[in-house]
């Protein structure tokens, strides 16, 4: 009697755990699983790309893969991915939600918020404020060229030594979205910015890690001694900063005068209060998420990009060159390239494109969520399904790119020397979803770039051991850390 019990309980747990792993009927294919863990186990996490374009070459461009119990769809190759985030873009415009997205944001803020009306009108009401305080206008020329000579501050001091431009950099970066959100910038020496800045390094790293993703699986670690309370702890830090920031905005500013984004925020929120408009959307907890949206994704991904360029640059020297050689015919006597200047400088964008395309800065984007039934290359997609875009997959797509596994401008250009546009290259995603700092973020990597070429050769310290390439990843894709020789150029 006991033995049947025991098989019959064994049956129904074999049934449950297989029904946990199946896939619905018509549902992209994908690898087996293992109950609970999902395939979190059988893919390396520590940089999932390589496994991700294997299972895409078994199960074709829409495949589907269990990150614990959650049941994610992959989706690689321009058509698949142009339909997801483009053509359906609204259909596929919300965002998943997890214990680690849930613990950092609460489902707030313009990144991770789920789509609808407060998402909105917090993006609506974000892009009009960058734009207000000089997104997209020549004064925004006006506050990197500033940074700039900071910038170059710094390199001058360092340049008869091996140096690590990493923290300056990021430093740098920062200060520009500083300087719109917060209303000021910080020093390269200000020890306790250079810390946060470090662990918004270090987070971006840990959000797609083993432990994160076991996190997500197994709630029940939450107060376990285990890696993933670095992540946490990481957080609480780079919040108390900012709610620090925050406090002095409510304590100093003066109404009707405000000196950033912070500050006409704060004005939204007396408004809906004196009018009675009580949209509910604005409040000082998406305030609080905006701002971290903003800091975190200001910093990373530009001063990565930046990082990549000048390690590109001492890896082939030839391009770095032909870079400045085009950088000077523009300048003449000029102390600085406008970001007008862009449009006469097609190898230099060029490269600054391969630049994004070859690192795929972002290689998996953001995950997105379909809002309703949808069908994907004849596959049925339920609502609430995961939807990770694999852009690292279209960068290097064999079928589009002219040299797709090797760094060369000539991707982007043509056989006249004119800038291409090219539709599988998108560094920035697309559709609803797009990055709402694009045009800044070009504007600092090209700005920034062109005034260092113009000022300093870079050269790799050790012309026998030549830079390695293999990117950290992350969210965002980085470069392992490195030095630099820096030459001042006449």
């Amino acid at each position: 009697m006991e033995l049947c019990m025991v098989l019959s309980l064994a049956v129904v747990l074999l049934g449950f755990f297989w029904w946990k792993v199946s896939r619905p009927k018509a549902f992209p294919p994908g690898p087996l699983s293992l109950p609970l863990f999902g395939n979190i186990l059988q893919v390396d996490f520590s940089n999932p790309l390589k496994d991700m374009t294997e299972l895409s070459k078994v199960y074709g461009p829409v495949y589907s893969i269990y990150l614990g119990s959650t049941l994610a769809v992959v989706v690689s190759g321009i058509k698949a991915i142009k339909e997801v985030l483009v053509v359906k873009g609204h259909e596929y415009a919300d965002r998943p939600q997890n214990r680690v997205i849930r613990k950092a944001s609460g489902e707030k803020g313009l990144v991770v918020a789920p789509y609808g009306r407060a998402w909105k009108e917090h993006r609506r009401f974000t892009l009009s404020t960058l734009r207000d305080f000089g997104q997209g206008k020549s004064s925004m020329d006006d506050r990197v060229a500033e940074e700039s000579v900071y910038l170059l501050q710094e390199f001058k001091k360092n340049k008869d030594i091996l140096y690590d431009p990493h923290s300056v950099v990021n430093n740098a970066v920062s200060n520009i979205i500083c300087t719109i959100v917060f209303g000021r910038r910080y020093e390269y020496n200000d020890t306790t910015f250079s810390n946060i800045l470090q662990l918004v390094h270090k987070h971006m790293k840990r959000t797609t890690g083993f432990w994160a993703n076991l996190y997500n699986v197994l709630g029940l670690i939450h107060y376990l001694p285990l890696p993933h309370q670095k992540l946490f702890g990481n957080m609480k830090s780079i919040f108390a900063f900012l709610e620090n920031v925050l406090e002095e905005h409510k304590s100093t500013r003066v109404l009707g005068e405000p000196r950033d984004y912070i500050d006409c925020y704060l004005e939204e929120l007396d408004k809906e209060r004196k009018e009675g408009n009580n949209k509910q959307t604005f409040d000082y907890q998406n305030l609080f998420a905006c701002v971290v949206d903003l800091f975190v994704a200001g910093s990373e991904t530009t001063s990565a990009s930046l990082e990549w360029a000048l390690l590109y640059m001492m890896a082939f020297p030839k391009i770095q060159e032909k870079c400045r050689s085009e950088i000077d015919k523009i300048r003449r006597d000029r102390d600085w390239i406008d970001y007008g200047d862009r449009v006469k400088m097609p190898y230099t964008q060029a490269v600054l494109q391969e630049v994004q395309r070859f690192a795929s800065v972002l290689p998996l984007g953001l995950a997105h969520s379909v809002r309703n039934d949808e069908r994907l290359n004849g596959f049925s997609i339920p609502k609430g399904t995961v939807i990770i875009t694999d852009l690292y997959s279209l960068h290097h797509d064999e079928t589009y790119w002219k040299y797709p596994h090797e760094f060369n401008p000539e991707n982007f250009l043509s056989d006249d020397g004119e800038l291409l546009k090219t539709e599988s290259f998108l560094p920035f995603s697309a559709g609803p979803r797009i990055c709402l700092g694009e045009n800044l973020a070009r504007m600092e990597v090209f700005l920034f770039f062109t005034t260092l070429l113009t000022h300093f050769e870079f050269h790799w310290p050790d012309p026998l051991s030549p830079p390695d390439l293999t990117p950290v990843f992350g969210v965002a894709h980085t470069p392992k850390r490195f030095k630099i020789r820096l030459v001042s150029r006449k």
